[in-house]
């Protein structure tokens, strides 16, 4: 399905609680084990609703996972805006309080790498919806990212926003793999320095 086909089928149904449950425990699924790995049957039995309740919102497992991609996206989103407000308007505390949250998710019990990373590497086509889902969340968050360093004054406020973006996945890639969450405060100091030098 194109990424055009999936947006307007998606669009075009509204929101119900037996939707809402649909994603909400399809991301479950998807988080913990992955999205090619969790088949319709255990997603519907997990969820236990009917295959056609399924079919009756999403046109194709690959829609279902474009929505949970999309609607934790958007909620990651918030979560981010409302962390750099509490931050204030300072470049170099919004860049930390960033960093301080990872630290924080790689801390809980919840953290289990990232769902979009994830994503990009088990639909590796540029082409795919679900590709493109996952990296459109990346320049989402980039582009918090843009506004700080343009904030800050950087002579390369896109450079630095690329850098900071992997000093992001680099460091919860590292504590995915270490079970640490020391890599958050690596990158912090990383990203913090980053900031100031392409500042002055």
């Amino acid at each position: 399905m194109s990424a055009a086909r999936a947006e307007n089928h998606a669009t075009s149904l509204p929101s119900s609680p037996k939707r809402d449950h649909l994603v909400t425990t399809a991301w479950q699924l998807f988080y913990r084990d992955g999205y090619r790995a969790v088949g319709i049957d255990t997603l519907l039995a997990e969820a236990g609703v009917a295959k056609m309740t399924l079919y009756n919102h999403f046109a194709s497992k690959e829609e279902l996972i474009v929505a949970v991609l999309e609607e934790r996206s958007a909620l990651l989103q918030r979560t981010l805006d409302a962390a750099l407000i509490d931050a204030g308007k300072t470049p170099a505390r919004q860049v930390g309080a960033v960093f301080d949250g990872l630290k924080k998710f790689f801390e809980s019990d919840e953290f289990k790498g990232c769902a979009f990373i994830r994503a990009l590497s088990e639909y590796p086509d540029p082409k795919h919806p679900i590709h493109q889902a996952a990296w459109s969340h990346k320049r989402a968050v980039n582009s918090r990212f843009l506004a700080i360093a343009k904030n800050a004054g950087a002579k390369n406020p896109a450079s630095v926003a690329d850098t900071i973006s992997l000093l992001v996945d680099g460091a919860i890639v590292a504590a995915h793999a270490t079970g640490s969450s020391d890599s958050a405060n690596q990158a912090r100091s990383a990203a913090l320095s980053l900031l100031k030098l392409a500042s002055e």
